[in-house]
């Protein structure tokens, strides 16, 4: 890795030129547009490092103006890009976010991406310093055989190294039908150590409707989390579980937070925080996202995140974050709870 220390967490995976509207309005209406680094694990990166982790991601992008644009992003958010490769034979793929009142439909357009060309000699230098943490998603065996066989390898070299494996399922029916899916995305589960669903995914793909139900289903990871949109999230662990309830806000839009849900988890994780403490971080990193159409917020101050993850159950409870403290990471965000 660049600087030749050790990374904490590497993260792998597809990342594209996302277009949005700056204002949460349809794209066929909206007159300005920002292009801004978009995808799955980066998104994770880009959070864990913004919350002090040394993180790295790994992927391909075309050696054109929009992949050296991401690759600068992702770089500029305090996340090692050494080992990320420039394609000259194939395009970045790229994604446009269509908000609208009821959900943000997206569009792809990622055939034949450079992403789509990965393969596992680009991530041998992973294997050869394993790091403490490599995070994976569904979305990287969807885009090709040829990286579905480099997650199958990976997978298997990973078990037997000293790293622990996080592996968010991320099915997205643009990519596979559920049918293809659902074994696939069950076997790689079954491979790592920790592992986040939604609990609207999961009913997609394996007809389970409850958190016990998914657990049942995808019963080796140590560590499994569930997440259940606006109800909360359940973590399964060696000595039972524990729910948390996400925060009462103000949705913008929803794409993305289920990445920054992933990384404040895993930042507790890396940090040997509680469980319940895991799942707090995760929602607050959520409501970020949740309140913008862009996929990476800067972060609160330390002091504020501490104090948030402090508060007893009760003023968790209570706690609601408006569109104010959302946009804005000065605005502390226990504003709310303090003013009432």
């Amino acid at each position: 890795m660049k600087g030749g220390g050790r990374c904490e967490a590497v993260c792998v995976g597809e990342t594209m030129a996302m277009v949005t509207p700056v204002d949460p309005a349809p794209l066929e209406t909206a007159e300005l547009f920002t292009i801004c680094a978009g995808g799955a694990e980066s998104n994770v990166a880009m959070y864990l490092a913004s919350l002090g982790h040394r993180v790295a991601w790994v992927g391909r992008l075309g050696d054109d103006p929009l992949g050296r644009r991401v690759l600068k992003d992702v770089s500029d958010a305090g996340v090692d890009t050494s080992l990320v490769e420039l394609d000259a034979t194939a395009p970045t793929g790229a994604y446009f976010k269509d908000p609208g009142p009821e959900r943000t439909r997206v569009f792809y357009y990622r055939r034949e991406s450079a992403a789509s060309h990965m393969s596992l000699s680009q991530l041998a230098p992973i294997l050869r310093e394993p790091p403490p943490l490599v995070h994976l998603t569904g979305i990287t065996p969807a885009l090709s055989p040829a990286c579905d066989e480099a997650m199958s390898e990976l997978m298997v070299k990973l078990c037997t190294s000293t790293s622990a494996v996080s592996f968010d399922v991320n099915f997205r029916e643009g990519l596979w039908s559920a049918t293809v899916a659902a074994p696939r995305l069950k076997e790689l589960a079954q491979q790592a150590d920790v592992v986040f669903v939604g609990l609207d995914e999961a009913a997609a793909l394996w007809r389970t409707r409850t958190p016990q139900s998914v657990r049942s289903l995808i019963d080796r990871p140590p560590l499994l989390v569930v997440k259940n949109g606006d109800q909360g999230a359940t973590a399964f662990h060696e000595t039972g579980s524990d729910f948390v309830p996400a925060l009462k806000l103000e949705v913008c839009e929803a794409t993305g937070a289920g990445d920054a849900f992933a990384a404040g988890w895993l930042s507790g994780w890396l940090r040997s925080l509680p469980h319940t403490k895991r799942l707090r971080l995760g929602h607050l990193l959520a409501s970020l996202a949740l309140g913008s159409t862009a996929d990476h917020r800067a972060l609160p101050n330390d002091r504020e995140l501490k104090g948030a993850l402090s508060l007893s159950n009760n003023e968790w409870a209570v706690l609601k974050l408006t569109a104010r403290s959302q946009s804005r990471a000065s605005r502390p965000l226990l504003a709310e709870l303090e003013e009432r």
